[in-house]
This record gives C-alpha cells, sequence and structure tokens, in this order.
C-alpha cells in the first residue's frame, strides 16, 4: 500500500507525514506508523517511472492542512474523494490549529510526542522553500515520497524545445529562463476575452536570467508588438516526425508563438536571434495559470494610484490598496487602456509590478512556512504550466527551483527592451538600438543590474589577480589576422585601420570573412600568445568571456585570430559589457512596491 493509501486506512491525512527536520530546516515526508503497522515497501526498481509528454489522469491526494512547527498527525476528515476540486479549501477542525501552535519549547503536539528544539531561524528555514514552488516536494523520495512524486510528476505537461536551448541548466553558469504567457482563450470563463479564437500568441514574454554566483537576476520583458525576425524553427510533430517551419522578417514577436504551427521552442530562436542568449528552459502559462496561482497564494496585493474602470479588462477597483486572486488577477495583468499611456508597454510595467508582489509573497514566511499553501502551490503550478521536456520531470524541476533559491529580491531586476515608436507603423514597436544592445550584452556577460555586494568584491579581487597574471606585450608585437564574421560589412578593414594608424599594432591583416560566422566576437590564441591576447584584449575592451585560449603552444610567427561578429559596430568602441545599465531605461527591482499609475 503507497503512502496515500494508508494515510486514508489509517483516517490520516497525507500532509500530516510532512515533519519539519529541525536539524536541517526541511520539511521531510515521513510515516510513523500510528498503530504499530511496518513501513510501506519501496516502489519498484526504486524509482518513479519517467512520465510521459502528456498529462496523466491521477486522483489528488488530499490537500494539506496548515500545521505546527512539529507537525502531528490527526484524525480522519472523511472521504478524501470529496475534495477532488482544486478550489475546495480543506475543513478546519474546531481548535485544531490553535492547539498544535500552543506552547514554546518542549511543547506537547497532539499525538503526544515532545517538540524538539528548532536549530534554524524562521529567515533560514524559508529559505529551503524559496527555490520555488517545487523544490519542497522531493525532499526525500523513495519509499514515503513516492505517492507525491508520481502525483505531481502526473500533473505535469511538457512540450520538445527541439534542440533550441542549451539542453538543459548547469550549476556552473548562469542560467536563463523563458516565461511566456499566452493569450490562447481555452478554459472556464474565458472566451469572453477579446479574441476567442486565438492560436494562442507570445502575449507576454520574460526572459528570466540568474547571475551565475545565484546573487541576482534580471527578468527582461519583450514586448509583444516588437518588430522581430523569427528565425526558421524544425519543430517536432505528434507523430514523432520534425516539420521545418519557415521564418519570417519584419514580423511581430508574438507571432514566434502559434503562428503556423510555431511551438515555444521557435519563441526560444527568436529570442537567441534578439538577445544573443542561448535560453536553457522555457515554462509557459495560459490565462487559467494566473487564476490558479493566484488563487492558491490566497491572492496579490498590488497598489493603485487612481480608481480604474477598464471595460476592455474587466476591472474595476478603486484608489489604494487591493488583494487579488483569480478572476481579478487576470483582468489586472490584461488591463493597459486605463494605466500609462495606455498602451501595452504600459501593461508590460503593471505586469512586473504584479510580479514583483507575487514574489514577495512567495518569499514571505505566510507562503513559505504553510505546508496547505505550498501544496496548492505546487498542485496548481504543475497543473497549469507547460515546460519544454527537458524539465518535464519532478526531481528536475527541483533542482532548477534549488539553484534560483538565494536570490533576494532586492537584487531581481525588471526591466523591459528599449523599444521606439515604429514610423511605418504606430501599431508596433522596433528596437531602440543606442540603448538595446547594452542591455542584452550586460545579460549576456552576467552584469547585474543592481549593486550587489559579492560581487563587487569578486569583481575587485578578480580585477588586482589580473594585474599579477603577467605583462601584456607592447603593440608592435602584436600579431593577429582580422575576420569578419558576421559584423557589417568593412567592418575587419575597419578594425584594421584602426588597430595599425590608432594603436600601433602592425602586425595585423585583414583576412576578410570568416569560414563561418560567430553569434559574437572572440580571440583565439595560444598560451604562449598571452601577454599579446592581454594587450589586444585592452584596446580594443574585450572581455574574459570572449577569450578563447588554445591547448598548444603557437609558432613564432603564427598570428592570433581575431573573428569579429555582430556586436562590432566601430573600432575603438568597447566591446565589453558596460558596468552599469543606461541611465533613462525603464527597469524596478522586486522588493519594491509601486502603486499603477
Amino acid at each position: 500500500m503507497d503512502a496515500q493509501g494508508r494515510g486514508r486506512d489509517e483516517g490520516i491525512d497525507p500532509a500530516d507525514q510532512w515533519v519539519l527536520n529541525p536539524d536541517t530546516g526541511d520539511y521531510e515526508l515521513r510515516l510513523t506508523p500510528s498503530t504499530g503497522r511496518s513501513v510501506a515497501p519501496s516502489s519498484p526498481g526504486g524509482a518513479a517511472a519517467t512520465p510521459s509528454p502528456r498529462r496523466r489522469s491521477k486522483p489528488a491526494p488530499p490537500p494539506p492542512g496548515e500545521r505546527a512547527s512539529v507537525p502531528g498527525q490527526r484524525d480522519g476528515r472523511g472521504d478524501a474523494d470529496a475534495r477532488d476540486d482544486d478550489d475546495a479549501q480543506p475543513e478546519r477542525k474546531p481548535g485544531g490549529r490553535a492547539a498544535n501552535r500552543s506552547g514554546g519549547r518542549g511543547a506537547t503536539t497532539s499525538t503526544g510526542r515532545r517538540r524538539t528544539k528548532q536549530k534554524k531561524s524562521g529567515k533560514k528555514k524559508a529559505l529551503v522553500w524559496t527555490g520555488g514552488v517545487l523544490a519542497f516536494l522531493l525532499v526525500g523520495v523513495g519509499t514515503t515520497g513516492y505517492f507525491v512524486y508520481e502525483h505531481f510528476n502526473g500533473n505535469i505537461t511538457s512540450v520538445s524545445s527541439d534542440g533550441a536551448g542549451t539542453g538543459g541548466f548547469s550549476k556552473d553558469r548562469p542560467i536563463n529562463i523563458l516565461v511566456i504567457g499566452t493569450d490562447k482563450r481555452t478554459g472556464a470563463g474565458n472566451e469572453g476575452y477579446g479574441d476567442a479564437e486565438s492560436v494562442g500568441h507570445a502575449d507576454t514574454t520574460i526572459l528570466f536570467h540568474v547571475s551565475k554566483d545565484r546573487t541576482n537576476a534580471t527578468a527582461l520583458s519583450i514586448p509583444r508588438d516588437l518588430i522581430a525576425t523569427i528565425p526558421d524553427c524544425p519543430t517536432r510533430q505528434s507523430d514523432g516526425s520534425t516539420k521545418d517551419i519557415p521564418g519570417t522578417e519584419g514580423d511581430r514577436f508574438n507571432t514566434s508563438l502559434g503562428q503556423s504551427e510555431r511551438t515555444p521552442s521557435c519563441t526560444m530562436r527568436t529570442v537567441t536571434e534578439l538577445t544573443g542568449m542561448k535560453v536553457d528552459h522555457f515554462m509557459v502559462a495560459d490565462f487559467n495559470a494566473v487564476k490558479t496561482l493566484t488563487t492558491a497564494v490566497d491572492g496579490v496585493e498590488i497598489c493603485l494610484d487612481k480608481d480604474i474602470n477598464d471595460k476592455k479588462s474587466r476591472l474595476k477597483l478603486t484608489k489604494g490598496e487591493h488583494n487579488l486572486q483569480g478572476e481579478d488577477a487576470l483582468s489586472f495583468l490584461r488591463t493597459r487602456y486605463s494605466v500609462g499611456f495606455g498602451s501595452d508597454l504600459s501593461r508590460i510595467e503593471l505586469q512586473q509590478q504584479f510580479l514583483g508582489s507575487l514574489m514577495r509573497k512567495l518569499k514571505s514566511n505566510d507562503t513559505l512556512t504553510s505546508p496547505t499553501k505550498m501544496w496548492s502551490l505546487a498542485e496548481a503550478a504543475t497543473k497549469a504550466l507547460t515546460v519544454d521536456d527537458k524539465i518535464a520531470e519532478i526531481n528536475e524541476l527541483r533542482k532548477l527551483g534549488m539553484e534560483l533559491a538565494s536570490v533576494d529580491p532586492k537584487n531581481i531586476t525588471f526591466t523591459t527592451v528599449p523599444v521606439l515608436d515604429n514610423p511605418n507603423d504606430k501599431a508596433t514597436v522596433i528596437l531602440d538600438e543606442s540603448k538595446a544592445p547594452q542591455v542584452f550584452s550586460m545579460m549576456r556577460e552576467d552584469v547585474s543590474f543592481t549593486a550587489v555586494e559579492k560581487q563587487e568584491k569578486a569583481a575587485a579581487k578578480a580585477a588586482a589577480a589580473a594585474k599579477l597574471k603577467g605583462e601584456m606585450a607592447d603593440p608592435a608585437d602584436v600579431r593577429v589576422d582580422v575576420y569578419n564574421g558576421g559584423a557589417p560589412a568593412g567592418s575587419a578593414q575597419n578594425a584594421l585601420d584602426w588597430l595599425q594608424n590608432e594603436e600601433g599594432v602592425l602586425k595585423s591583416t585583414n583576412k576578410a570573412n570568416a569560414p563561418q560566422d560567430v553569434k559574437r566576437t572572440q580571440l583565439v590564441y595560444a598560451p604562449n600568445q598571452a601577454d599579446q591576447a592581454r594587450r589586444l584584449a585592452d584596446l580594443m575592451g574585450l572581455s574574459a568571456s570572449v577569450m578563447k585560449p588554445t591547448k598548444t603552444d603557437a609558432g613564432e610567427m603564427d598570428p592570433m585570430v581575431l573573428t569579429l561578429g555582430p556586436d562590432f559596430t566601430e573600432a575603438g568602441t568597447p566591446l565589453s559589457a558596460p558596468d552599469k545599465a543606461p541611465a533613462d531605461i525603464q527597469q524596478v527591482q522586486a522588493d519594491k512596491a509601486v502603486c499603477a499609475k
């Protein structure tokens, strides 16, 4: 009999088997038999089966009741099947919660077990949960956690990434997650919103970049009406075959999903084309996801600087603070005509304010220490979100969540791709070429948009260490071949003229076009050319990430190879990322409560 079955058999709520381990601060799923029963045997093979790409239908276990610090097992509450409705709230026994909360150190639970002194502060315990909604689910998968594993795996829906991403996140590099909100109107109550026949375009798109050291993150909103290049998209079909969907020039960004049967993997490719950044994973949410997720956390707090009565989004609220969930939360996120300039860009700012508030809610002890809310949120998230096939398994989602655990909201910056009105079409926007490349470069080079003490110390240490690594060669001794690998026409000659006439790098040669284009400028050099590479990097403003050392030494007359990519604009302009964002771009930190105007 599995854990869920045993819980019902003994009249135990399965949620009451989540117990706080005082040594680690983690909640763990344990089965302490109340009548001397032995622990259930492990599942065949000792692990859950690999989930199908499609959602599996499975009865939901009872939602957990809210618990005391050291949860005790409570009496059964009747037929679990009566609580299949996701919106149903668990019935509370009179005095049950208060009784479990009474007493301090050494107090006794309802089962007679004595509480152990907790060794971690509430703040430290909270960090265990902040890796995301799903991080707590697989603390101890095995005999006791098997039903939880299987249940949430059965909720997950996935779509192929079609080779568009990196193949999966890694602990030793930054993480890029693409969050896509579609305008698909499927689901109860959604048919009345706008275009009921929408195929589900990328209506809201955020590229969430988490730094390599996990101290900060940048959430970059991409306007749906941005004119973009959508590349060719090889896409897996339901029969296992691959269909090549042709790319287009000058289309709205939102058509990268839904249009011409494009899937989220095509949006991934479009984002890479736009920003130069490879995406690790995607998560897709529809209207229903907004409703269920906000309901699961008992609403999100928002603030208005004025009364709003938006007939398009059906939002009617008075000036001041409000708690929104379900339909109201969806209406708020869809509102644009009654805020700012009434454009999609104004709606993006509204969405960023809402998401910042949601993050604060998720990080709060009120959410993090409540198994009821965490269970409801995990249930809602796994049912509402569609993810790529690389994280279509609860343990992979847990790993991803734990990588995000330490990012403080004050170091999470929401910003938007800098754009200008399209002079040829007032309904669309185009890239602001004077600012957007700087924003993309900062994210590619993992530069924080906020001042992070840990990063500042590391940068100072790295700068000091760099000075000790060796001398830089004299410009006259630098030998380099210059190729054009995707830069504007004439760039190789432009760079050569500057190097020779302005900087004295006379042993340089224009080699015309590179054998193949590169995504960004790079310098390939041998170990015994390191002093030359340092000099050239200093002259051209090359960052460490574009320096590509080989493993073997070069001959005395062998040149280094400099390949100019699309990021090269003009000789003399540094190619390294700026150390701060353009002064007047729109941005807000997730810890700041901002009132919509």
